[in-house]
């Protein structure tokens, strides 16, 4: 691939061009980070860690004594009196006095009708079954579970963004190879005009070095807007304004070791840890639905702060303490339709568990074969594009001393780009399978580490087989192409 590839990476459409002109490049690491403190859904999900650890927090309040303030005011039909006339033995008595006592005077108040207390309460629950530290394992399990989910969602965004970041780059070549595919068309359609000037070959010659060209056309109009596309796809991702990748694609020399990765994932693969959280809830929800039958031990405690001053309240205490012990024996919470019901849950996250397993090593064995296979593809395809350029080479010049069809020329320019283009989407591929290996394995920074060695996307290296317009020479032969002899 000559210099002009790098023209056509610059030159892919005018607006491209002029946002370009000041866009900053950013290498594959800076863009994982860019991606990591901009994207939405990442933070959704660090709001969800941080949620989950509020409710865990919280939850250690359950070993705390409660302490409240409360006031009352009651407004009864009568006040609460006593008549010493209803108590024995007076009540017995039959004494005529010479003269007559009121009643107020046996009569004593003990309150009025309106009564205003204020009081300083206080309960301790000593012993509640075994709810409380199963309530306070569940919140722990959740936090782990929205922890796990958070760094699956990282290596789901990790292989968005190598599949973009790098697909920009791939549309760019894509665009570079489809030009120089067209200019070199353009110079045959030249040369063919000229040879049909000279009546070296037929009309239909010239009509199809046109109609080979015109498609070329038509391809690198269609490159140039996926290219676009590919743009507006990762500018979306970071939040940015024509990133520009600075990050070469590569191809590791040697393959990592499958069963390193897999060990590892048997180990720590987030959607396994996540799943053994899931089992700590329903283990704890068990415990919760059981402690409902157990008994509840705590303990109280009151002080009056405000009291009316009246009879009752002077001769009741200011505070008291005491123990309470709380046994259900009918209860509506439905504790063994719940116990059933976790009990189920349990069952289901075993079983999941067992599935994912088998999914992530099918998972983990499909990618690192997709890998393996890109990577041969990559390199099988050297010798294929140097036999297509040589082809080309030789092809050019018999088409130039008449000794070869226009059609033939067109074909081995297009086995070339064909070739070049096979090869960089096996790049592509090889690197997207590695992101999916790297993700599955949790290998992220060592995915980046590699990519950062390859930090720099050169341009093209020039290739001298590669036709110029600029400096056309062309002379048309004596030899007629239609039967390879002289005229």
């Amino acid at each position: 691939m000559n210099n002009k590839a790098w023209l056509y990476l610059a030159l892919m459409t005018p607006a491209v061009l002029s946002s370009q002109a000041f866009a900053e490049p950013i290498s594959l690491s800076s863009a994982w980070q860019q991606l990591l403190n901009s994207n939405d859904k990442l933070h959704a999900s660090e709001q969800k860690v941080e949620q989950a650890k509020g409710n865990e927090e919280a939850s250690h309040a359950l070993n705390y004594p409660s302490l409240d303030i409360g006031a009352n005011y009651s407004y009864m039909q009568k006040p609460i009196e006593l008549d010493l006339r209803d108590l024995n033995p007076i009540a017995e008595l039959d004494i005529d006095l010479p003269f007559p006592i009121p009643d107020e005077m046996f009569i004593t108040p003990f309150t009025e009708r309106d009564i205003f207390t204020t009081s300083l309460n206080a309960m301790w629950p000593i012993y509640a079954g075994g709810k409380i530290d199963a309530a306070q394992s569940i919140r722990v399990a959740q936090v782990q579970e929205e922890q796990q989910q958070l760094i699956l969602d990282r290596r789901e965004m990790f292989v968005t963004l190598v599949e973009r970041y790098y697909g920009v780059i791939l549309t760019r070549e894509l665009v570079a190879t489809q030009g120089l595919l067209k200019d070199s068309l353009q110079q045959h359609l030249h040369h063919a005009e000229l040879m049909e000037q000279q009546g070296q070959i037929a009309k239909v010659e010239r009509l199809s070095a046109k109609v080979s060209y015109d498609k070329a056309v038509l391809d690198y109009n269609k490159a140039k807007r996926r290219a676009a596309l590919s743009q507006v796809a990762l500018d979306h991702l970071l939040k940015s304004q024509q990133a520009t990748p600075s990050t070469a694609m590569f191809v590791l020399p040697q393959a990592p070791a499958l069963a390193q990765l897999r060990e590892k994932v048997q180990l720590d693969h987030p959607a396994l840890l996540l799943l053994e959280a899931k089992r700590k809830q329903a283990k704890g929800l068990i415990e919760v639905e059981r402690a409902g039958y157990k008994p509840t031990v705590f303990l109280y405690g009151n002080h009056t702060l405000y009291k009316d001053d009246t009879l009752l309240e002077q001769i009741t205490p200011d505070w008291v303490v005491g123990v309470g012990l709380k046994i259900p024996i009918v209860s509506r919470d439905g504790h063994s339709g719940k116990i059933r019901a976790a009990e189920s849950a349990l069952q289901q996250a075993r079983y999941m568990t067992s599935q994912t397993e088998q999914d992530l090593q099918l998972l983990l064995d499909q990618s690192y074969s997709e890998m393996l296979t890109a990577s041969d593809e990559v390199n099988s395809l050297n010798s294929t594009l140097a036999l297509a350029t040589e082809n080309r080479r030789l092809r050019d010049i018999a088409f130039k001393q008449g000794l070869s069809t226009s059609l033939e020329r067109v074909d081995a320019e297009t086995k070339l780009s064909g070739a070049r283009i096979k090869q960089l989407l096996a790049k592509y591929n090889y690197l997207v399978a590695l992101a999916k290996l790297s993700a599955v394995s949790g290998e992220l920074d060592t995915f980046l580490a590699d990519a950062d060695m390859n930090n720099t996307l050169s341009p093209p290296a020039r290739n001298a087989d590669t036709p110029n317009t600029s400096t056309d020479t062309f002379q048309p032969g004596v030899i007629s192409p239609f039967n390879g002899t002289g005229k």
